[in-house]
Formats: structure tokens, C-alpha cells, sequence
């Protein structure tokens, strides 16, 4: 076995990168593994027989490659694939999902707006933890918002652009107190959501799952023993990135990650 541990990454596309790039800052003498399902994005407009589908070809590559623990970084994936991946592989899996819990806590009488695919805003995994936690006061306004994933693959991350678009799917005039960021991608617009709505608090799972990561490699005993920084291997759908531009890009997003 490896001294360091492996954890894999995979997301529809480039989103689950921020996720990464988090639990890289809290365990940076692990390796990791991210896979970038680029042939198949967007997920969110997908059947779920496709998304299970390509989930278990992303699980089945990093396990190959020595995964210890496996986060998907993916919130319609999670919602439609998790319960397979984990009835089918023995490792772990860490699964994100729209961070609607302390969204409710925080704001219980205000608006809260919800952002996400189409896949995870009909799915019925977020449907259950709204019914958990929110009672007949909470204020809720679920939108679908695809073409975030599509400007986040091309890397068009200018506020006037962003703005545009959420102008044509969210009625900033509600004074949202809260956003919750239900897709990895979505990270990447923190500012152009607080510029379009104003003074919001955003809020998405990432720390919540990079938590659960730690303490599920704790449980299995991978957590790494020191801090000298593992390396990152990029795929896209199953082909090991190499080529500069592509690692620059991922690079800039690591940087995005870390800035907003």
C-alpha cells in the first residue's frame, strides 16, 4: 500500500475541482486523483440510467488507479448515483449535496434561493432533506440554472456575462437573504451571484464534505501521516491529461477556487 493516501475526485465536468482544491488545502500530503468526465457533461439535463452509467465507469478508473476513498464531487450525480456506487464497490464514497440544512438554520423566515441542475432540482434526494429540515415557514425558491455549468466549462467567468444569464432565471427582486450553490460548478460565480443579488450569503456543501472525507479516512486509517504535498492526476473521461493548456486551465481553476 501506498505511505500516501489516494483520493479520487469525479465530476460531470470541471466543477468538482473547487471541491478538490479545498481538501487539498486541509490534507495536502495526500494524492489525488481528479476525473473529469468531459465527454458526457452537462449530467444535470441526463436520464439516470446515463448518470449511474458514467459514474461507475469514473469509480471504476480511479479505482484502478489505487483510489483509497472516492468523493463525488457532483451534486446530480450524488443524487442520482451514490446509493449504486455504494451498494457496488467496496470503498468509500463521499457524495455532495445542496447545503439547504444550514441554509434553513440560518434563515428560517427569510427567502432562501436554490440553485442547481434540472436533475437535482426534480430529484428526489433534495426533495427528502427539504422535507427533513424546512417546515411550512421556510421560504424556498428552487431554480434550475444549467447554463452556469456550460459558462463554467468554457471558463467565461465575467461578471457582465454571468449577470445576464441569471438575469433570465432568477427574479432578483425576492431580496434573497441566502443562495445555496446546489452544483460543484457553480462555485466559480460567488461574485457575480453577490453582484446580481446583492448582499447574500452563499452558501454550497464543500466544507461539509471535505469534513466527512477526513473522517471517513480517519475511519479507514489513510489519513495522510505528514504534510509534504502529494501529487494531482488529471483524467478526462478516462484519458490522462497531459497536454499544457489543459493543465493550465485546471490550474486557473484550483486559483478561482481559492480566490472567491
Amino acid at each position: 500500500m501506498s505511505t500516501k493516501p489516494k483520493i479520487g475526485f469525479f465530476d460531470s465536468g470541471v466543477g468538482g475541482i473547487s471541491v478538490m482544491t479545498h481538501a487539498r488545502d486541509r490534507l495536502p500530503g495526500a494524492e489525488y486523483l481528479y476525473y473529469a468526465d468531459t465527454d458526457n457533461v452537462p449530467y444535470g439535463t441526463k436520464s439516470r440510467e446515463q448518470i449511474i452509467g458514467y459514474s461507475c465507469r469514473a469509480a471504476e478508473y480511479l479505482m484502478d488507479a489505487g483510489a483509497d476513498a472516492i468523493v463525488v464531487a457532483c451534486n446530480t450525480a450524488t443524487s442520482m448515483a451514490i446509493e449504486h456506487l455504494r451498494k457496488t464497490y467496496p470503498i468509500p464514497f463521499i457524495g455532495m449535496e445542496p447545503a439547504v440544512k444550514p441554509a434553513i438554520q440560518y434563515y428560517p423566515h427569510d427567502n432562501i434561493l436554490v440553485c442547481a441542475t434540472p436533475v437535482t432540482i426534480a430529484g428526489e434526494r433534495l426533495h427528502n432533506l427539504i422535507h427533513h429540515w424546512a417546515d411550512d415557514e421556510v421560504q424556498l425558491s428552487l431554480i434550475p440554472t444549467p447554463g452556469l455549468v456550460t459558462l463554467a466549462e468554457n471558463a467565461q467567468f465575467d461578471t457582465e456575462t454571468v449577470c445576464a444569464y441569471l438575469d433570465t432565471v432568477i427574479d432578483s427582486s425576492k431580496k434573497y437573504a441566502a443562495v445555496v450553490l446546489g452544483c460543484t460548478h457553480f462555485g466559480y460565480f460567488r461574485d457575480s451571484f453577490r453582484a446580481f443579488l446583492g448582499d447574500v450569503h452563499i452558501i454550497d456543501g464543500t466544507a461539509g464534505t471535505v469534513n466527512r472525507l477526513l473522517h471517513v479516512l480517519d475511519g479507514i486509517g489513510r489519513l495522510p501521516k505528514n504534510l509534504v504535498p502529494g501529487k494531482v492526476t488529471y483524467i478526462r473521461s478516462g484519458r490522462l491529461v497531459e497536454d499544457d493548456e489543459s493543465l493550465a486551465f485546471f490550474r486557473l481553476l484550483e486559483q478561482r477556487s481559492r480566490m472567491l
